[in-house]
């Protein structure tokens, strides 16, 4: 990852946003320190799609088995 600070980020942000559509990351650092980072979008997309998938498999993993029989009632309440 590249680290670049926030004045040099400033002057070349397009430049920076290329870099970032090329799949490269970087980081803006204010006074040393990492304050930002410039991600694909794609990356940010993946990342999310893995947390949610492992958000429904703790829900499954605390959760009791479901029989069909149970998902019909469920679907029916409230119709008749």
């Amino acid at each position: 990852m590249r680290e670049v600070p926030a004045s040099e980020a400033k002057a070349q942000l397009s430049a920076l946003l290329d870099a970032v559509e090329q799949g490269e990351t970087v980081a803006i650092k204010r006074h040393g320190r990492r304050v930002a980072r410039l991600v694909p979008e794609e990356e940010v997309r993946r990342r999310n799609v893995r947390r949610a998938l492992a958000d429904l498999d703790a829900i499954r993993k605390r959760s009791k088995p479901v029989t069909p029989d149970e998902v019909r009632e469920w679907i029916n309440e409230g119709r008749e």
